[in-house]
C-alpha cells in the first residue's frame, strides 16, 4: 500500500493495516522529509520517499490522502509506474469533482474506488494519527464507473478492518449530504472565528472574554486552511447551496432580533436545542 499524504487520516489508516496484517508492505509519499520522518519514527510506513515514480512502483493499492486539488497532478506523476491492474482510491471529502479528475488518468486495467471517511480532527501530520480513530465512525464508500466489483470489496474490506460502519453512496449524494452536515459546519466555524480575529471594544480583546461555547464553537476552525480551502473550490454547487440554507436561517435570527419578536427567538432556539439533542 502506497499513502500520498500520511497524516491523521492515511496515517490511521496504516496503523490498522499493519495492525490488521492486511498490507505487507507499506510505502509513504510526503512533501516534507519531517512529516516522513514521524511516520517513519511511529511504525506508520516502511519506506519513506518524495518521489512518485519510486512510491508507485509495486503499489497494489494507492491511497490519495492529500488536499483534494492535489490529487490529479500526484496521480498523474505515478500512472506509468503503477501495477497496470492497481486499484487508486482517495479519502476526499468530495467525490464527483475526484472522479471526473482521476477517471481518464487510468490506465485501462486500473480502478478506482473513491472513499471519505468521516472522522476528521482538527489536527494534522503523522503525530496525529491513532488506530482507533475510524471505530464506529462512518466511512462512505462511492463506486463510480471504473469501481469493479473486486476494487471495491478490496477496499471496502481495509475500511470494515478498522472497525469503522461503512456504506454506499453515490458520488452526487454524498457531496450533496457532506455540503451540510461537514462543509457547512466548517466554514461557519471558520467565518466566526475570523469575524472574531482581533476584534477590540474599549480595548479589550473579544476572544479573552470568550469560555467553553466560543471554544467549542469555534473549534474545528484550526483544521487545514489548504484542505478546506480545495473542498470549497471542487463542491461549489453543494455548499453554495448549503450556505444558503444556513443565511435562511440566520436571516430568521436577525429578523427575530431586529423586531424584538420574543415568541420567533424561543422557537429558533428550541428547533436549534432539538437538532442538537438529536447528535449521536
Amino acid at each position: 500500500m502506497t499513502l500520498c499524504g500520511v497524516g491523521l487520516i492515511g496515517g490511521s489508516l496504516a496503523m490498522t493495516a499493519r495492525a490488521q496484517g492486511l498490507v505487507e508492505r507499506i510505502v509513504g509519499l510526503g512533501r516534507t522529509q519531517a512529516n516522513l520522518d514521524v511516520a517513519l519514527a511511529r511504525g506508520l510506513i516502511d519506506f519513506a520517499t518524495r518521489d512518485p515514480a519510486e512510491a508507485a512502483r509495486g503499489a497494489d493499492l494507492l491511497v490519495l490522502a492529500t488536499p483534494v486539488m492535489t490529487f490529479p497532478e500526484t496521480l498523474a506523476a505515478m500512472i506509468p509506474y503503477l501495477p497496470h491492474d492497481a486499484v487508486i482510491t482517495d479519502v476526499g471529502s468530495v467525490k464527483e469533482w475526484v472522479v471526473r479528475a482521476l477517471e481518464p488518468l487510468l490506465g485501462p486495467g486500473m480502478a478506482l474506488v473513491g472513499v471519505h471517511p468521516v472522522a476528521g480532527k482538527e489536527t494534522v501530520g503523522a503525530g496525529a494519527a491513532e488506530e482507533g480513530l475510524f471505530v464506529n465512525r462512518r466511512v462512505i464508500v462511492t463506486p463510480s464507473r471504473r469501481s469493479n466489483p473486486a476494487a471495491v470489496a478490496k477496499v471496502t474490506a481495509l475500511w470494515r478492518a478498522t472497525g469503522a460502519n461503512v456504506e454506499e453512496l453515490a458520488p452526487a449524494a454524498h457531496d450533496a449530504l457532506l455540503a451540510r452536515a461537514s462543509h457547512l459546519p466548517q466554514i461557519v466555524a471558520s467565518a466566526l472565528a475570523a469575524a472574531l480575529e482581533g476584534e477590540q471594544i474599549d480595548g479589550k480583546l473579544v476572544i479573552e472574554y470568550g469560555a467553553g461555547g466560543l471554544r467549542d464553537t469555534t473549534r474545528i476552525a484550526a483544521s487545514s486552511a489548504e484542505m478546506w480551502r480545495d473542498i470549497c473550490l471542487t463542491n461549489r454547487d453543494a455548499i453554495r447551496a448549503a450556505l444558503e440554507l444556513f443565511r435562511g436561517s440566520l436571516d430568521k435570527f436577525t429578523g427575530a432580533v431586529e423586531r424584538g419578536d420574543a415568541d420567533e427567538l424561543t422557537a429558533l432556539f428550541e428547533r436549534g436545542r432539538k437538532m442538537r439533542e438529536r447528535l449521536k
